[in-house]
């Protein structure tokens, strides 16, 4: 070999930190997942951020509200529920509300394994969507990680709620399902409204779309198609979860 060859020595373009790629999901969410699709993986910062989250407004929700109340209101926010327990003998009732309260405090407190699961299928979901439905490359271990920073703006809503919690809200009109005025069913009567109505009025929500945005910039930038297939993926699927949702609600009620 020649003195004079010269020897390639170009370096990759280092990527971004974890939380540079947190911050860009809000700022500028294409380079957090055009890093993602480079082969920066890592999940586990976005993961601790929203169990933070979670914690948070557990702590605000047992503190200012407590979970019996919590309870109590969804009870009293379902009248088949109060069909149920008015028909129970006490002992029923006391075993159905401690069982309650026991699987309140559970998921909040299990929310990150929770989450875990939750990624992991819609992981799935998305992979075959994308690869088999519109042609895209997607590795799983990407779509998984796109996921949890696509998930990020979640935690608007979680301090939305916090913050609602402490401005005074009286804890007897608290509606767990509904914690933050995101929506626009957070302005209408759970219980006077038409069940289906209030269930597409929920749907409706600002950090439900906002999240359904990223991921559909995230999917297409991982799989390498147009961002239009990505929109049309997600969306997608979200139409039919509302229906199902709606269509749900309306038997039941």
């Amino acid at each position: 070999m020649s003195d004079l060859e010269v020897q390639p020595v170009a370096e990759a373009a280092a990527g971004l930190t974890q939380w540079q790629r947190v911050t860009n999901t809000f700022t500028a969410p294409s380079k957090t997942f055009e890093d993602i699709k480079g082969g920066n993986r890592s999940w586990w910062l976005p993961l601790i951020i929203m169990a933070l989250g979670g914690y948070l407004l557990f702590a605000a929700v047992s503190q200012k509200i407590g979970l019996q109340t919590v309870v109590d209101n969804q009870v009293r926010l379902d009248p088949k529920s109060q069909e149920r327990m008015a028909q129970s003998t006490p002992e029923q009732r006391a075993t159905g509300n401690k069982i309650a309260v026991g699987i309140t405090e559970g998921v909040f407190l299990g929310g990150p394994l929770i989450g875990l699961l939750g990624a992991a299928v819609l992981s799935g979901v998305m992979l075959g969507t994308i690869n088999f439905i519109f042609g895209g490359r997607a590795k799983y271990s990407s779509v998984f990680a796109m996921y949890y920073y696509a998930y990020l703006p979640s935690l608007v809503k979680v301090l939305l709620g916090i913050v609602v919690i402490y401005a005074g809200i009286a804890p007897e009109s608290f509606n767990i399902k509904n914690f933050a005025p995101t929506n626009l069913g957070a302005f209408l009567d759970p219980v006077e409204t038409n069940k289906a109505l209030y269930a597409l009025a929920t749907s409706i929500d600002a950090v439900t779309i906002w999240t359904l945005i990223l991921v559909s910039i995230g999917i297409a930038t991982v799989a390498g198609v147009k961002r239009s297939s990505g929109y049309i993926a997600v969306f997608g699927w979200w139409v039919i979860v509302v229906l199902v949702g709606v269509g749900f609600a309306a038997v039941m009620g």
